[in-house]
């Protein structure tokens, strides 16, 4: 594991915490490399019942480390790239759940990080940018997108606009805001009705809601009905083992 990146698990949550706060966390190779590992460690680990994604330092995540790319050749930034896409691509596909607690800026880079979450508690310290096309490269169009509608994610690609952690709220990327001094009693919370429920039923209901949103409405039942035929096969219904 990085050091940009640090990995615990205490009581069946496992903490991935960004730890580059003298850089506000810009997201760099080291980064990419110790979010993938950190994902895979998590995945590998039959304890873990809950995943949060945090951050150190006032700053969730400012985007790409431009510094890092200054002198990479056209292939080194293409595989700097990848490795962003495979560590995004690694928390969203892991199979319990997993929360991001953003509690300043995610820009770029960090909206990708979020929003590869299952869901989002922010402070009202939080905010979300994304001005790649502003500042003259492609990056962050996918995500937001697909949570915000195309529109918005315009607004924000094409004039660097700042969604406020209300707006966010409001616009249904935040899942919950939560004052700086109600957080981790929020976060508590949501840990206990995690490691309460079922977690094979929780793993399934995430499974069938990420297919689900990709398939036309004959197809998502039909993954919801599989995944009720492999729970009843597994003998786990209903909280039964």
């Amino acid at each position: 594991m990085s050091e940009a990146v640090l990995y615990s698990v205490e009581n069946g949550v496992a903490t991935i915490r960004l730890n580059r706060p003298d850089s506000r966390n810009a997201l760099n190779l080291a980064m990419c490399d110790g979010l993938a590992a950190a994902a895979k460690s998590a995945s590998n680990d039959p304890a873990v019942k809950l995943v949060l994604v945090r951050a150190n330092g006032p700053a969730f995540c400012a985007g790409a480390d431009v510094k890092e790319r200054q002198g990479m050749t056209e292939s080194q930034v293409r595989a700097r790239r990848q490795k962003g896409f495979d560590a995004y691509a690694a928390l969203e596909a892991l199979p319990m759940p997993v929360v991001a607690v953003v509690e300043g800026p995610a820009v770029g880079s960090g909206c990708e990080i979020a929003s590869a979450c299952d869901f989002i508690v922010a402070t009202p310290a939080a905010s979300f940018r994304t001005p790649e096309a502003i500042r003259g490269t492609v990056g962050a169009t996918q995500r937001l997108a697909r949570v915000l509608g195309k529109r918005l994610a315009k607004d924000m690609m094409y004039t660097g606009r700042t969604l406020t952690a209300e707006e966010a709220l409001a616009h249904g990327l935040v899942s919950r805001l939560v004052a700086p001094e109600k957080l981790e009693e929020a976060i508590a919370s949501i840990a206990k009705a995690i490691a309460e429920a079922p977690q094979y039923s929780l793993r399934l209901a995430k499974r069938t809601i990420d297919r689900g949103v990709e398939l036309d409405p004959k197809g998502a039942l039909a993954a919801e009905i599989e995944a009720i035929e492999e729970q009843l096969a597994s003998g786990q219904w209903m909280g039964k083992s």
